[in-house]
């Protein structure tokens, strides 16, 4: 076999796609973030997951919020999506929408052990990762901008 050949032959890792959301809601006038604590990893970050077969992103993301947290949500507006290479050295793009709870109350699961509702303005100091601060700041340009 040629190099030429050979080269196309060899597998690229397969792009991850994911769907995510930054869950707020305002207390006492402050508004409030909801960050999931995940034992596997033992980081912060938001609420987030891979997207099933066929599965669009939004559809993704109200899904696995509700299943790692029990909320179910009402979908606000798009955040900037994430992309960064994954622990298994996959490129990763996630889509993230703002949302707020309507109802659901928080069970710790297999994958979230803990969750903590936290003033947005300390959310960025809690967060494991930098790629999930840059969706913070989307957060913030996107949805408190406009209250």
């Amino acid at each position: 076999m040629s190099d030429a050949r050979a080269a196309k032959t060899v597998a690229r890792p397969k792009k991850v796609k994911a769907g995510g959301g930054v869950v707020w809601r305002s207390s006492r006038g402050a508004v409030e973030v909801l960050l999931v604590h995940r034992p596997r990893y033992d980081d912060w970050s938001f609420p987030k997951g891979k997207l099933e077969r066929d599965e669009k992103y939004l559809a993704g993301a109200v899904r696995e919020v509700q299943e790692e947290t029990g909320f179910s949500v009402v979908v606000g507006p798009e955040l900037e999506p994430s992309r960064y290479i994954d622990g298994l050295g996959r490129p990763k793009k996630v889509r993230y929408w703002a949302m707020t709870v309507r109802k659901g109350a928080f069970v710790p699961n297999d994958e979230v052990d803990t969750i903590a509702w936290l003033p947005v303005q300390k959310v960025a100091a809690r967060l494991t990762y930098a790629h999930d601060v840059d969706v913070l700041d989307s957060f913030r340009h996107t949805v408190l901008r406009r209250r």
